[in-house]
């Protein structure tokens, strides 16, 4: 008898909140340029702010499970989301690069309490749907971090200029609080608060954890630096090419929809090679072209590829924990934060020594490194299951 899936409260919820910390994640890389201009910043110097962000998830995802498991999720997330917002006011207030670094810092930090939390709560509370779960909250949030670029662009041109999109989104959590704050938990009612040091994580967790990795730097390489990208090889107006990161983010919703359709049909490892083909020949167009309308066109079929490989490859991550959902959830996002923290560096780095055109070379080595780790955890995975059947 097939399933029915339930949104509760805690649900919805649990979707604002993924969504509300993947604006502010999202919103990092368009205002860099601003940053970059009014505080007089290099390419490196400037990428420290998202870096100082990866390092705040860095850290929740080796240490979060303590706190979460102190405090409860409940509390717990509501801290997440409150510190997110108040760390976005202080980068606001910043006129140095100290001050705007370190804010970024305490958003990773605090506010990716909510990326700790979410997923090992919609795993426990659906079992079985998980995927369902999974894949709508990614859905909504990469709507809603679509808007980032977009109101950094439309409010650039404003008397208040880039910081309204910040400052704006920063005070989401009163309205969250007054929707969905009040009344009895289920994250706390539904799911228990297990040990998470019970048992290790498998081998095969480990190489999806390595996949989750590469998947993530692509994403965040292409949202961070996209924007400068095209102000720089192709000409566009910093303003526009802020806007424009928008087609990458507005193509992940797409696939994402796709995506929870095709993986009915068809199994993970595929969907997950067809798109990163797709990636693959999108990044092509994006890199080699003079052309605004190819590279814009090339930046749109890559975030289509993309949308796809880190919802997948998370669910067949917390898949292979055995159960272990909440030391998964916390590993899974120290994952993400080792390639918040890396690669945006890195590219920037590189972009200073030979430009920022070679730089993004880099891209098309991490989708090749995607594919065929992806494919060997697949096979792996495939023997273990023939072995115990």
């Amino acid at each position: 008898m097939q399933q029915t899936f339930h949104r509760d409260r805690f649900t919805w919820l649990a979707y604002l909140s993924l969504a509300f910390y993947a604006y502010f994640l999202n919103v990092l890389g368009p205002i860099t340029p601003f940053l970059k201009e009014e505080l007089g910043l290099s390419y490196t110097v400037s990428s420290l702010h998202f870096t100082a962000f990866a390092v705040g998830i860095l850290l929740i995802g080796v240490g979060g499970h303590v706190v979460i498991e102190r405090i409860g999720r409940w509390r717990s997330l509501w801290i997440g989301i409150i510190g997110i917002s108040l760390s976005a006011l202080l980068l606001l207030a910043g006129r140095t690069p100290v001050i705007t670094i370190g804010a970024s810092f305490l958003m990773g930090l605090i506010g990716s309490l909510i990326l700790a939390i979410i997923p090992a709560a919609l795993s426990d509370q659906h079992g079985e749907l998980r995927a369902v779960a999974l894949s709508e909250a990614n859905v909504i949030s990469s709507v809603v971090a679509t808007a980032a670029p977009l109101m950094v662009g439309w409010f650039a041109h404003s008397v208040g200029g880039w910081r309204l999109a910040v400052g704006i989104w920063a005070l989401i959590p009163l309205l969250l609080f007054l929707g969905w704050g009040k009344g009895t938990s289920s994250v706390e009612a539904s799911t228990s608060e297990k040990p998470t040091q019970s048992q290790p994580l498998p081998a095969l967790f480990w190489m999806y954890w390595v996949t989750i990795v590469l998947a993530v730097s692509v994403e965040v390489c292409m949202i961070y630096w996209s924007a400068d990208y095209l102000e720089t090889v192709l000409g566009m107006v910093k303003a526009n090419a802020a806007q424009a990161v928008s087609l990458f983010l507005a193509a992940m919703i797409l696939g994402r929809m796709a995506g929870s359709r095709l993986v009915q049909r068809f199994s993970t490892r595929t969907v997950i090679a067809v798109s990163i083909l797709t990636a693959g020949l999108g990044f092509l167009a994006f890199w080699k072209t003079e052309n605004v309308v190819i590279g814009l066109s090339g930046l749109f079929l890559t975030g289509l590829g993309i949308a796809n490989l880190y919802p997948l490859i998370l669910s067949l991550t917390i898949g292979a924990a055995n159960g272990n959902t909440v030391q998964a959830s916390a590993r899974a996002t120290l994952a993400s934060g080792t390639a918040i923290l890396a690669l945006p560096l890195a590219l920037g780095r590189f972009a200073d020594a030979v430009g920022i055109r070679s730089a993004y070379g880099i891209v098309l080595a991490l989708l090749i490194s995607v594919f065929l780790i992806s494919q060997i955890a697949g096979r792996v995975s495939s023997t273990h299951r023939a072995h115990n059947s």
